[in-house]
């Protein structure tokens, strides 16, 4: 029976029912009998490649999207591979996949028709930052080993954090700074750069430190998703952050820019986990691995030394040995030297016979006589005239050192005698007697200094000193000012020049 004939009975109760794989099966035979062979154009999308080697894709244009499928043997044939991006020109058949209630194509051959547009513009930007050098191995920066502080930059929202957090909590527990972002959409890109600037600007050690590794993470998603991070201003910032920086934006085969200008790409969010922290179980393994064989060199190295002594010790003799040798030769020699006495002697009285019997007086008599012409030749040729000379030459020298020492004892009078000339004048004219000259003198009351009125009434005796002698005042008087007796003037001798009194006086 044709699943959409009616049989004309008009009623509810009398349309027929089918099962659900029915109504899948009459759907699916419908569009395979609608459409044969189609050719299909546009732009791929999501590639998916599972291990059974087929493959599954989306074709898609401005306002719709078409599921592909790709079986093996056909995929293993094609010169180009579908990329996401491409611009292709499909060829299959239309057929319904019952299992998800969808329609696809299957496609029989599949040719490039040219790069589509956000893959254009995504190359065009490529090339862009690859002529300034942002994709360079050498401006990369290896990541620390052990960061104490990471910042991630994701949404706070999703899995990504999750599984981030979950990875460093059972590699390495680290401290972590989440900066949420939007990861798709028009605010994913400006909301990235700000918080990827917002890290950078922290101060290192300060109330919020800065981090000491960056993780940039979004999950997988079509290009469009991922667009964001495709932005030039995301590229950019990532390169100029100062501090390391990872990339786990999509899974393995999804690729943006930032992975290309980041420090280190990982392929998903937690494989950067992976890559920011070692695994303390490991590092632990390893110090004990390291102090494990630390411990056994040394042991080795102390028995091998042990063993080595021990070696060198069983070559040297033995200490009981050494003095066999020299306890011989001391009794051999004790033994001989008697007898090396005895004949030591015996050459030595022949030797003494000998030489006394040399010396006899007519000997002794003509040694002394040759003695006594020499000493006459050397009197003789010691003579008065030779004596005069020599002391003729050391009265000539005598004279010359006098002269010479009367010459610099001169000069040095006369050097001594101007200083003290110069200092003699510099007295006077430091001295208060050059002041004296000048117009003032020293009062004295009693041999006291006087500085005052008062003091000169009570005195009972003034000298005045002035430059050309002291004038000495006598009086009595009941009020002062009016002495009852002409005061008596005694001059007193000047002292002299340039001398400073005992007590320097007031001037007047």
């Amino acid at each position: 029976m044709d699943l959409i004939d009616d049989d004309g009975a008009g009623g509810a109760d009398n349309t027929p029912e089918f099962s659900v794989s029915e109504l899948s099966g009459a759907v699916k035979r419908a569009i395979e009998g609608g459409f044969g062979h189609v050719r299909v154009r546009g732009e791929v999308g999501r590639v998916s490649r599972p291990r059974s080697g087929h493959v599954y894709m989306d074709l898609k244009d401005d306002r719709s999207v078409i599921a592909g499928v790709m079986w093996k043997g056909v995929a293993a044939k094609l010169a180009t591979q579908p990329e996401e991006g491409m611009e292709v020109i499909a060829t299959g058949r239309l057929t319904t996949f019952p299992g998800q209630s969808k329609y696809q194509i299957v496609i029989e051959d599949i040719a490039p028709a040219g790069a589509g547009a956000l893959m254009a513009m995504l190359e065009k930007r490529k090339a862009l930052l690859a002529s300034e050098g942002l994709f360079d191995q050498s401006r990369k920066r290896p990541l620390p080993y052990l960061p104490e502080i990471i910042g991630v930059v994701t949404s706070p929202s999703g899995a990504v954090i999750r599984d981030i957090l979950h990875r460093l909590r059972d590699r390495f527990p680290r401290k972590v700074l989440i900066w949420p972002v939007a990861v798709q959409g028009a605010k994913c890109a400006p909301e990235v750069v700000r918080a990827i600037e917002g890290f950078n600007a922290m101060t290192p050690g300060g109330p919020l430190p800065r981090p000491d590794l960056l993780i940039v993470a979004r999950g997988g998603g079509s290009v469009e998703d991922l667009w964001g991070f495709n932005e030039e201003a995301v590229a950019r910032a990532a390169a100029a952050s100062d501090i390391p920086l990872i990339s786990a934006v999509g899974h393995e085969t999804d690729t943006t820019l930032i992975d290309f200008v980041s420090d280190r790409r990982a392929p998903t969010p937690t494989a950067a986990a992976e890559l920011a922290v070692p695994v303390r179980m490991e590092l632990a393994a390893v110090t004990r691995d390291f102090g494990a064989r630390m411990t056994r060199a040394m042991g080795l190295r102390i028995e091998h030394r042990g063993q080595r002594l021990r070696d060198l010790g069983r070559a040297l003799p033995r200490a009981e040995t050494l003095m066999d040798g020299p306890r011989q030769r001391l009794d051999v020699m004790g033994d001989r030297l008697p007898s090396a006495l005895r004949r030591g002697v015996d050459r030595q009285r022949l030797h003494l016979s000998e030489v006394t019997g040399s010396l006899r007086p007519s000997i002794l008599r003509r040694a002394l006589e040759a003695e006594r012409l020499r000493l006459a030749d050397r009197a003789g040729r010691l003579s008065l005239r030779g004596v005069q000379r020599e002391m003729s030459q050391g009265r000539e020298r005598l004279d010359r050192l006098g002269n010479r020492m009367s010459e610099v004892q001169g000069a040095r009078i006369a050097e001594a005698r101007s200083k003290v000339d110069a200092l003699g004048r510099l007295n006077e004219t430091l001295g208060y007697r050059a002041t004296l000259k000048r117009g003032y003198a020293v009062v004295r009351g009693d041999g006291a200094l006087v500085t005052s009125r008062d003091a000169a009434q009570t005195a009972q005796r003034l000298e005045i000193e002035f430059a050309d002698g002291v004038l000495s005042l006598d009086h009595t008087g009941s009020a002062a000012g009016e002495p009852t007796q002409q005061p008596t003037v005694k001059q007193k001798p000047r002292s002299k020049p340039g001398k400073t009194p005992p007590e320097q006086g007031s001037l007047f």
